[in-house]
């Protein structure tokens, strides 16, 4: 049987009827356009009437003829009032207006996206937070991740940024590893190159993550608002520390929260161990803890690198010589010893006298040793004495004595630093991109935060004795001879050198032997 063909206007006529829609939706959206103000504004007293309705019919009997009343006579009053009329309509227009706009829908939970990310992580978790004997696993292969997850947030990008978990009673989250086996997972599932804040409540079974915002770079050296015995170390989270200072950042002031380091003879952390990669900052640290230091106090700097960083210190006032060489090295160092022999031994005479101390016992004394392997290593081929056994006495007494010792090392040569200088340094500081491991080797702990593989140079992290680990970025101070400094970094850091004396070098260290004497 021959099939018919389509009548012509249905065969030749569907491109037409395609046009003939498309041409009708443009109109109507055309319309909907210039008719918008009008839609809005029915909308609103469609909306006003109900209300009116709904507050009439909830009025009770017995007060419906005074509120009538009482309409009436409003009504009459805006009729003979100028204008009155024209005032009433345009503010019922307005509030229909404002009544009928259309609102923004308020996000109340999350998209598809999202969910399906929330979903692939609770999956995640199954194998840790979860056993074959729980009868009602909270965590299950298909289940529900509403029921372990809450206060989640998202970013721009679709990724978490704050995720509230909750676990197992029998989950052994008092054991390190077992903690640091979740952390991973959630850092790794939730998103790379950020670094993550780990919560742990263990008394309610809950775990709260969240994304730390960067540090700034961008505070310079500059004068601290610090009492004598305070040294900023850099500056930190603001919910990490309880105290703020002022400091110009740009063209701006703003408060920032510190790192301090209290020293002093009732400091519990009196000396400090820096450790990091080379270019990780640990050289600008000591730069910045000279500057401070020369507000009250003299400082001696051994620089076993030998590049000359500390150029910009030589020959200024306050500061007793910067060594580079290892004969100068042991020279100054012996000399430090004798020094902190000297102030114990003045101290202890004046007070068994009943007088206060000597006013040349009390002015701080800081040495600064950058990279003082090197020296042991030059001082073993040489048959010298290691310049870090020079420094048992002001470790073990100098905080009786007012000398502080500041010691910067580098991850590779950990191995060569003393004994003494392991024990004495409680204040300790790591910079640069360093793994768990490092961290741990160098601070004691494990930080609550993921290490990121790129940093800043002066980024890292600042342990004071057994006290929480934060993080820290330590102020711009680069060396200002440098000429790839910025010239606003140059000119902070030059503004706060002291002033150059004539002929000052190594000759303002005393001899060891007269010293002694």
């Amino acid at each position: 049987m021959a099939r018919r063909p389509l009548p012509r206007i249905l065969s030749s006529g569907s491109a037409q009827i395609a046009r003939s829609r498309e041409i009708a939706r443009t109109a109507a959206d055309s319309a909907t356009d210039v008719l918008h103000p009008l839609i809005t504004i029915t909308r609103g007293l469609r909306q006003l009437a109900v209300m009116a309705r709904h507050r009439w019919a909830a009025t009770p009997k017995e007060r419906r003829g005074p509120t009538l009343f009482l309409v009436a006579a409003c009504v009459l009053v805006v009729a003979l009032i100028p204008y009155g009329p024209l005032v009433a309509l345009i503010s019922v227009m307005a509030a229909a207006a404002w009544k009928g706009r259309v609102r923004t829908p308020v996000k109340t939970g999350p998209d598809e996206a999202e969910a399906r990310r929330l979903q692939a992580l609770y999956e995640a978790l199954v194998p840790y937070f979860s056993v074959a004997e729980d009868p009602a696993p909270l965590f299950a292969h298909g289940g529900d991740w509403d029921k372990a997850f809450s206060d989640y947030e998202f970013d721009g990008n679709g990724r978490l940024t704050r995720l509230r978990v909750a676990y197992p009673a029998y989950f052994t989250d008092g054991e390190a590893e077992s903690r640091a086996r979740i952390e991973q997972l959630l850092h790794a599932k939730s998103g790379r190159g950020r670094e993550y804040l780990f919560t742990w409540d263990e008394e309610g079974n809950r775990l709260v993550m969240s994304v730390l915002p960067a540090l700034s770079t961008s505070i310079a050296a500059q004068r601290f608002v610090t009492v004598p015995g305070e040294t900023v170390l850099g500056f930190t989270d603001a919910d990490a520390v309880q105290r703020t200072v002022p400091v110009a950042e740009g063209e701006e002031t703003r408060d920032a929260p510190p790192v301090v380091w209290r020293t002093g003879p009732r400091s519990t952390e009196p000396h400090l161990l820096a450790v990091g990669e080379p270019g990780s900052g640990t050289t600008t640290l000591l730069r910045s803890i000279a500057l401070q230091a020369l507000q009250h106090g003299d400082v001696l700097i051994v620089e076993g690198s030998g590049t000359g960083e500390y150029g910009c210190l030589t020959g200024r006032a306050g500061v007793l010589a910067v060594e580079s060489g290892l004969a100068g090295a042991l020279a100054s160092l012996e000399w430090a010893a004798h020094e902190t022999e000297r102030r114990l031994i003045a101290a202890n005479r004046a007070r068994q006298a009943g007088h206060p101390a000597p006013d040349d016992t009390k002015r701080p004394l800081w040495i600064l040793l950058d990279r003082p392997s090197i020296f042991g290593h030059l001082a073993a081929a040489d048959g010298h004495t290691d310049p870090q056994q020079l420094l048992q006495v002001p470790l073990r007494h100098g905080r009786a004595a007012q000398v502080t010792v500041v010691v910067a090392e580098q991850f590779d040569s950990l191995d060569s630093l003393t004994e003494a200088v392991r024990t004495h340094t409680r204040a300790r500081v790591v910079l640069g991109p360093a793994g768990f491991e490092q961290v741990e080797s160098v601070l004691g702990t494990a930080p609550h935060t993921t290490p990121t593989p790129e940093v800043p140079p002066g980024r890292g992290y600042a342990r004071l004795g057994t006290g929480p680990v934060l993080r820290l970025q330590v102020p711009a101070t680069p060396d200002p001879y440098d000429e790839a400094t910025s010239d606003a970094h140059r000119q902070a850091v030059l503004e706060l050198l002291p002033e150059r004396q004539d002929g000052a070098a190594l000759d303002a260290v005393p001899d060891p032997v007269s010293a002694e004497s």
